[in-house]
């Protein structure tokens, strides 16, 4: 009997650490959600700018690579 006590131990301690993965999965997830929207506003507000004042993109960066 003393054998099983590990295996559910061990089983426990599996479920535990694959709960622990699906919560910081979820949390990426909703992170990489919010950057998504914020890229997005940022977009549409350089998007309004934009016509103000063009700046050509790799215009400041360095001519020899």
């Amino acid at each position: 009997m003393a054998g099983m006590t590990w295996i559910f131990a061990a089983v426990g301690l599996a479920v535990a650490g694959l709960a622990v993965l699906a919560v910081l999965t979820a949390r990426v997830f909703a992170a990489a959600r919010d950057l998504g929207q914020e890229v997005d506003r940022t977009r549409k507000r350089l998007n309004q700018t934009g016509d103000e004042h063009p700046v050509r993109i790799g215009a400041f960066r360095d001519r020899d690579g």
